[in-house]
């Protein structure tokens, strides 16, 4: 019965104030341990695979129908791999795998693990906004990170993979799906996402240290692009479950 509870079992709903995106580019070969054996890594050029840190400031997050009076405000960072997954029906879609997830509410982190399987923790978050800067940090974490929100004409981080912005928008999250798998059922859940107005910004990183990063087992790591998008409604549909063979 628990574990049924944690394959989403209601659509959610939420006012996205910001998500700010953060990709890193890594050998695909280095990052091909880090996922289920019925997934495969979104590449580019054969060559570059992707993890994500989003940092997304919810508001009203409840289930879906609910009035927003019910709704909880939370802090969100979150940990994905882009990876795609073929359906028994034989759809390709494109999605993330959750890795870890973090929150600066306790009451996040104890509804999140009943209703998903998005490993939730609890964290300690600091936020500065100043008309040009924004920075994120946590002691606990060992996250920092600072942006240039006053930078106009930005240009891709250096080492980027990508030749334009057009290029990295591809992978700039988020993606329609969202996947987790319980390889001893050999079950995916799959959670698709809704979105409205959803026009990524690109923001120049000045600075960044990212702990959970810096704990894979990963080499030449690049920063490979950083978006902002602002004042989103977002909802989850309820998870569906498939086997795999």
């Amino acid at each position: 019965m628990l574990s049924c509870l944690k394959n989403h079992p209601f659509a959610v709903e939420a006012f996205f104030e910001s998500s700010l995106v953060l990709t890193f580019a890594a050998p695909k070969e280095q990052l091909k341990p880090l996922i289920p054996a019925c997934l495969q890594l979104d590449t580019f050029q054969d060559k570059w695979a992707f993890v994500a840190v989003a940092m997304v400031q919810t508001k009203d997050l409840r289930p879906k129908g609910f009035p927003t009076f019910m709704g909880n405000d939370f802090f969100l960072i979150g940990y994905r791999v882009f990876v795609r997954y073929t359906t028994k029906a034989g759809k390709n879609y494109r999605g993330l795998y959750i890795l870890k997830s973090e929150t600066d509410k306790k009451k996040m982190e104890i509804m999140g693990n009943l209703f998903t399987h998005y490993n939730y923790t609890t964290t300690d978050i600091a936020k500065i906004e100043t008309e040009s800067m924004d920075k994120i940090s946590s002691v606990q974490s060992n996250f920092a990170l600072q942006i240039d929100k006053s930078a106009t004409n930005v240009a891709l981080p250096t080492h980027s993979p990508f030749a334009d912005w057009k290029e990295a928008r591809r992978f700039a999250g988020p993606l329609p799906f969202t996947f987790t798998v319980n390889s001893e059922k050999k079950e995916v859940l799959i959670i698709e996402g809704v979105r409205q107005n959803w026009t990524p910004l690109p923001v120049r990183v000045i600075d960044y240290d990212i702990g959970f990063l810096r704990q894979l087992p990963l080499e030449n790591s690049v920063l490979a692009n950083a978006f902002v998008v602002r004042n989103i409604p977002y909802y989850w549909k309820k998870g569906k479950v498939e086997q795999w063979n």
